[in-house]
């Protein structure tokens, strides 16, 4: 027999429920709602920016750091990027954050920024703006890997294990195709770092998948951005590059290019990107993956005088191809309604890793 205590959680627990499936079932209405209105225009302009700039930022690196140390560029454009939005954002009235926001916040940014883009923004200093964009590309990979390899994982499916094996085989022919990568020991340091930097940007990603944030996914990347910067902040300060570093020694193509990366890149790029995750689906601006490195190979070869031998255009078609396949497989719908964070948090923000 039931008694009335068990009767109760029982209602509670079903009155739950019903809440938790019309919350789901109104931000679904609302998000296709959204998806319809929202003017083709603008779709096309936000998307254009997603790709464009920040496929271009490889190359905004690579000029960046021909003068400025890159742990320090990384930390003072994360900070004032951060800051500017973080600023903007309470002025509009978004809410302060919680502490556990915070902490969050760090471990993230810290992931993504901190070993993620320093990663980057070192090996630019040893290694072709393209190369690096086509290395970085392979993070989906490292996503899926490490959320099957966590406890109570999932195993990927036979088309993303399929896309894994395709772009693992890119990363080889790019990395052993050629007599100079082979016999550089500096350029072979720079590979490794790029490996370190996809792997923590994956982590980061996981990491964020799983944990609670801000609901204005503005604030979100403002704080990710401001902690991200401090740690590079603090890595420049530790390792000498403060001392090494002459303020009267940033030529003007370095200059311009830590300005762009900052109102560009970071500002106007994420803007664009958190917009996108308001009126698009997940799906769609899931292609950002494949087309910047294609985006960062045309302009290292066009402006920045990279070269552009077949072996890296084969490569950079498999590396491509194997991130397509995983991208594109549809997750069953259990699996987005029972997502702890939403289809909004279903795409990792790139906006926090360029």
């Amino acid at each position: 027999m039931v008694n009335d205590g068990d009767q109760t959680m029982k209602t509670t627990a079903q009155s739950r429920n019903h809440d938790r499936e019309m919350s789901n079932m109104q931000n679904r209405n609302t998000e296709t709602e959204a998806h319809r209105t929202a003017p083709r225009s603008l779709l096309l302009a936000a998307f254009a920016a997603i790709y464009l700039i920040w496929g271009s930022t490889y190359l905004g690196i690579r000029f960046a750091v021909e003068t400025i140390p890159p742990f320090l560029l990384g930390g003072a454009r994360f900070l004032l990027a951060g800051g500017i939005l973080y600023a903007w954002l309470r002025f509009k009235g978004v809410p302060h954050p919680a502490g556990f926001h915070w902490r969050n916040a760090a471990v993230v940014g810290g992931l993504l920024l901190g070993v993620g883009n320093g990663g980057v923004n070192w090996a630019e200093q040893k290694l072709a703006s393209s190369l690096t964009a086509l290395l970085i590309a392979i993070t989906p990979l490292w996503f899926v890997l490490l959320d099957w390899w966590r406890p109570r994982g999932r195993r990927p499916a036979l088309q993303t294990m399929l896309g894994i094996v395709v772009g693992f085989a890119g990363v080889a022919m790019l990395v052993g195709g050629g007599n100079a990568m082979r016999q550089s020991a500096v350029a072979l340091s720079a590979v490794a770092a790029l490996m370190i930097a996809s792997i923590a940007w994956a982590c980061g990603s996981l990491y964020a998948r799983y944990t609670p944030k801000p609901d204005s996914s503005g604030m979100a990347g403002a704080m990710q951005m401001l902690a991200g910067g401090a740690v590079l902040f603090a890595v420049g300060l530790f390792s000498g590059e403060t001392n090494r570093f002459d303020l009267t020694g940033i030529s003007s193509r370095s200059a311009w290019a830590f300005a762009y990366l900052t109102v560009i890149g970071s500002l106007i790029g994420f803007t664009a990107f958190s917009w996108l995750l308001k009126v698009s689906t997940p799906a769609r601006i899931s292609t950002y993956a494949y087309v910047n490195p294609v985006i960062a190979v045309f302009l290292g070869w066009a402006i920045g005088g990279e070269e552009l031998t077949a072996r890296i255009f084969w490569a950079a078609a498999v590396i491509v191809l194997g991130v397509v396949i995983i991208t594109t497989r549809k997750s069953a719908p259990a699996t987005i309604e029972s997502n702890p964070v939403g289809t909004r948090d279903a795409v990792a923000s790139p906006c926090q890793s360029r």
